[in-house]
């Protein structure tokens, strides 16, 4: 998928010829800009369709994140040692709802968030179709990298603090377990909390590696869906149908686990991590010094520590998104995104 993707899809209001058929709209994929507000509206729906299915997954696995941290400070056993482990002591220990602890902060940040990523996504796609020789409009392999990366950045520096609440608590019900004394309550109580402790830097803890993640999560789950889906269309003569939705979907879930899972991991736990009174972590110096300190004390696989759990989560998450989202557009009589 290297080479440009020639997109020469008939629009919805293309003209038939005397006795040629109107294309059926599951047959195009469209090179317009959609309406903010529908596209906004549309991509929030669709990922809170998606975080009621993958949600405790992304518990679990920042959950096993942040306990290879404490097994490296304490030499301790990982109490955890797997997915299925990790949620049955969540479970056991905490009850069934702890699975979906935090996600009120998740539906807070996906309220800003992902529909910023979608509206900046497909106004620098808007920007980086250009007609070939031909005069046939066609999206870049680097094209859509390139705003695949612009939109998540955007979101993640906008929504930050919303990231921040989610993971602590997330990891609240085991501070209670060990006898700490709870941060978290609910997502105004920690969004003051931050606040008063960090002023606004502290709101923006784990900037570098939040934004580091989104702008790859952003080129696996968008840029890769749209240019897998473009590629299946135009070189496999395939029609924009709930099968190349799936395939597509599938491949960019594989493809966003795979490039973010190592930022994602550094996130967490600088996310996590206390900080002093001057708001500056107490563990890692920023997120170099994370990566680094990671690496050299648990080994180059600890970057894809809970790849299970993340790939479960990102890959369900990209079809039911992905699925839910092409679905409204035509309930709504658009064409395929």
């Amino acid at each position: 998928m290297g080479k440009s993707v020639n997109t020469d899809f008939r629009p919805a209001d293309w003209e038939c010829s005397k006795g040629e058929e109107r294309p059926k709209l599951e047959y195009l994929v469209t090179n317009k800009k959609t309406p903010p507000v529908e596209l906004y509206l549309t991509t929030f729906a669709s990922v809170c369709s998606a975080e009621v299915v993958g949600y405790p997954f992304d518990v679990c696995k920042t959950r096993m994140q942040i306990q290879g941290e404490k097994v490296s400070k304490t030499s301790l056993d990982a109490k955890y040692r797997g997915l299925l482990a990790t949620a049955l002591g969540i479970v056991r220990e905490e009850g069934l709802l702890k699975l979906y602890g935090g996600i009120s902060a998740m539906i807070l940040r996906h309220s800003l968030f992902s529909g910023t990523k979608m509206l900046t996504y497909d106004y620098m796609r808007h920007k980086m179709i250009m007609p070939d020789k031909d005069g046939k409009p066609q999206l870049s392999f680097m094209g859509s990298c390139i705003s695949g990366v612009a939109a998540g950045a955007t979101a993640s520096i906008l929504t930050n603090p919303t990231e921040l609440i989610k993971i602590q608590m997330q990891m609240e019900g085991q501070r209670r377990l060990r006898g700490e004394p709870p941060r978290i309550h609910n997502v105004f109580q920690a969004l003051t909390s931050i606040y008063r402790k960090g002023g606004v830097v502290g709101l923006w803890k784990g900037t570098v590696p939040h934004t580091w993640r989104s702008a790859l999560v952003s080129v696996g789950d968008v840029s890769c869906y749209d240019l897998c889906k473009r590629f299946l269309i135009a070189e496999l003569d395939m029609v924009d149908n709930r099968k190349v939705q799936f395939l597509a979907a599938i491949t960019a879930g594989l493809a966003d686990a795979i490039l973010s899972l190592p930022a994602d991991v550094v996130k967490s736990r600088i996310m996590n991590q206390p900080t002093d009174e001057k708001g500056r972590g107490i563990h890692y110096k920023g997120s170099l010094d994370c990566l680094k300190r990671l690496v050299r004390e648990e080994g180059l696989l600890a970057m894809y520590k809970g790849f299970i759990p993340y790939w479960m989560r990102v890959g369900p998450g990209c079809m039911l998104f992905w699925t839910t989202f092409e679905q409204i557009r035509r309930f709504r009589g658009n064409e395929g995104y």
